[in-house]
């Protein structure tokens, strides 16, 4: 995911005049002890006042902007929390971001999950500047956190499962279950009521943790509303879109899904079964943390007849060879169920690069499977392309979420 230019100026001013301050009121209700479950560590990192959160926001001079500072109430604080959860069996430690709302009213949460990154310098609580900017939407009123995916911040010597149902909404549900722990710790206090939302691949990670929720309904929490933007939630019908192109400017997507697969599920497929020579040897080194996503597709190709075997470009879905890879991408395609709280898709109708179609076809999924077309809906970000759509998709976000409070 590629922050538009103009919230990059507000994350600059706000960088220049960062304070921090200690304004609890320990007064009124709180919410009331939780066991301490999933939270490893909360570390607080500082503060910022909602007057100068709005007067900073109003320098940008964006109408979407000033239309979210308009909504802001309360100062907020920041932290970065450690928690556990699980990966292939075992327990590890993970992270994130939690934002708190200055107040001792009861207030909702959202999780919000960020588009691809590839290396840990872009994680969330290592690229704490830009994501703690976008978490002053806890001013609103929101209980706000972000998590580093399995793989980033704290659990960095893993590889990524990247498009990884079961670890994308794992990553997510612990975090806002440690988020609720670290609340009743810190004096906040959580309404119960709970939103998800997410851009690109964060899209398909909030769509997979909205089915992990409705599946194990974590105590604590009323799942309100999803609203996932741009993601390719049809992994399988994703992969066809790549295989039908001659050329594509992000190819470390594919290496990416390769490359997690292969961890998530141990099967022995070598990567040159999908990959050619010298890419196939060479993408496991990429993808070792250091290079973003811009990086590895300098040491790629865009030509996708170069990038992959041709044989698997003809015979994918009926050369038993590939029937691991081909189990793994349908596996992870997650449209087909019938979910209880309402989803509310967003895509950018000119985007290419995880295309509008797949929201189009994964929301026809879904009413396959026999969800109402009023259940799952999709709202076109018209002419927004995989850049362009993130802005327009935070301000309807945060306006669905109001609408719904």
């Amino acid at each position: 995911m590629k922050i538009n230019k103009y919230l990059l100026q507000v994350i600059f001013l706000i960088s220049l005049s960062l304070f921090t301050f200690s304004c609890k009121d320990d007064d009124g209700d709180v919410t009331p002890a939780v066991a301490i479950d999933r939270l490893d560590e909360g570390n607080r990192l500082f503060g910022r006042g909602v007057n100068e959160l709005r007067s900073l926001i109003a320098l940008s001079d964006n109408e979407e902007l000033n239309e979210i500072a308009e909504l802001f109430q309360y100062d907020v604080t920041h932290y970065k929390v450690t928690y556990k959860t699980t990966y292939l069996d075992e327990e590890i430690i993970a992270s994130g971001l939690v934002t708190f709302p200055e107040t001792t009213e009861a207030m909702p949460m959202i999780s919000f999950q960020n588009g691809t990154i590839a290396s840990n310098a872009e994680a969330p609580t290592v690229n704490t500047q830009t994501f703690l900017t976008l978490s002053s939407v806890a001013s609103a009123g929101y209980i706000f956190v972000i998590p580093d995916y399995i793989g980033f911040g704290a659990s960095s010597n893993l590889i990524s499962p990247y498009h990884n149902a079961e670890y994308a909404g794992r990553a997510v549900v612990d975090l806002m279950r440690a988020a609720r722990e670290l609340a009743s710790q810190e004096g906040y206090n959580f309404s119960g009521e709970a939103f998800l939302s997410g851009y690109s691949e964060g899209g398909y990670a909030t769509l997979a943790a909205h089915k992990m929720i409705e599946e194990e309904t974590p105590d604590g929490f009323e799942l309100i509303a999803s609203a996932p933007s741009s993601g390719g939630y049809d992994v399988k019908g994703f992969q066809e879109y790549f295989f039908s192109l001659d050329t594509y400017d992000n190819p470390f997507y594919l290496a990416f899904v390769a490359l997690s697969y292969q961890s998530v599920y141990g099967y022995d497929d070598p990567l040159s079964d999908l990959f050619q020579e010298p890419y196939a040897s060479a993408i496991p080194a990429l993808f070792d943390g250091s290079k973003s996503g811009s990086a590895i597709n300098a040491q790629l190709t865009t030509n996708i007849s170069e990038l992959l075997q041709p044989d698997i470009l003809v015979n994918l879905d009926t050369d038993p060879k590939y029937s691991n890879f081909v189990a793994a991408l349908v596996d992870n395609t997650i449209t087909n169920w019938i979910p209880v709280a309402p989803i509310y898709m967003y895509h950018g109708t000119a985007d290419i690069t995880v295309p509008y179609e797949n929201s189009l076809d994964s929301r026809s999924q879904f009413i396959t499977a026999g969800a109402s077309a009023e259940l799952v809906t999709l709202t076109n970000l018209v002419g927004a392309d995989h850049g362009s759509g993130f802005l327009p998709y935070l301000v309807e976000a945060v306006n669905l979420f109001e609408s719904l409070k």
